[in-house]
């Protein structure tokens, strides 16, 4: 449990920034825990700091959010748009990673533990988006997508469970694999985040409620708010910088993050 605020300050904004970014999440919170000895953060604070990001991105794609609302409902009574069929494959691309974590839950959370396991991801799964943003076709823009495609990037999200993945960054792969440019398969990649959000969120609520927990809430609140800022800052900065920028800084960081990994597992 979370008792000190430079660890709560700490761990809020990476948890705000690895949420969106292509880099991994799990291997950034194992980190400082393993240089600096410092404790679980607790669930109640994880709780929170996932608030904290679901906020952000239902904040920045509001606009897209309250239109995409509407074309879903109105598909109910068979009006048909781009719109509505987007809110669709979003749906039918949430389904694998919810299967697979209902699944797979007890597997994943012992891989949760492993340096090697998460160094490995990083490192595989950094050269793949490197791979697949050099050899992409920029071809396709967001209004091509089809259930075929929703399909594969919800595929590729569930093996995101596997701690080291990215879910961003495996599902930008996949976007950049079938041939979407580069904004197209972020904000693919950042609107399919809501659910899976929402999800991990009623679950670890859910948790929360069962098995109870001490907790800061003044640190928890003050995590909730920091991730917030910090993930929605990250989000207008990605997709502002990104056709400029490219994947390769981010598959560098990856590639010297996953060293690192495994500097300190060998290290002991």
């Amino acid at each position: 449990m979370i008792t000190d605020v430079f660890q709560a300050i700490m761990l809020a904004v990476v948890q705000g920034l690895t949420e969106f970014l292509p880099i991994s999440s799990s291997a950034h919170l194992i980190l400082p825990s393993q240089l600096f000895g410092w404790p679980d953060q607790g669930l109640a604070f994880d709780v929170g700091v996932h608030v904290g990001t679901l906020v952000a991105v239902m904040f920045y794609f509001r606009h897209d959010l309250d239109r995409l609302a509407r074309a879903w409902w109105q598909s109910l009574g068979g009006a048909r748009s781009a719109d509505s069929a987007l809110s669709w494959y979003l749906l039918l691309a949430t389904l694998p990673a919810l299967l697979a974590g209902f699944f797979l839950s007890g597997m994943i959370e012992h891989l949760a533990r492993s340096i090697l396991v998460i160094a490995g991801t990083t490192l595989i799964f950094g050269a793949l988006l490197g791979w697949a943003d050099r050899r992409r076709g920029e071809v396709r823009a967001l209004v091509s997508l089809g259930p075929r495609d929703a399909l594969w990037i919800g595929v590729a999200q569930a093996m995101a469970l596997i701690p080291g993945t990215s879910r961003s960054g495996i599902t930008m792969t996949a976007g950049l694999m079938l041939g979407f440019d580069r904004d197209a398969a972020a904000r693919f990649s950042f609107l399919l985040s809501i659910p899976v959000i929402i999800g991990a969120g009623v679950f670890k609520g859910l948790d929360l409620m069962q098995v109870g927990t001490a907790a800061s809430w003044e640190l928890v609140g003050l995590g909730a708010v920091l991730a917030a800022l910090s993930a929605w800052a990250c989000i207008c900065l990605f997709l502002s910088w990104l056709n400029r920028i490219g994947m390769l800084p981010f598959v560098i960081y990856r590639l010297l993050l996953g060293v690192g990994l495994l500097g300190v597992y060998f290290a002991g």
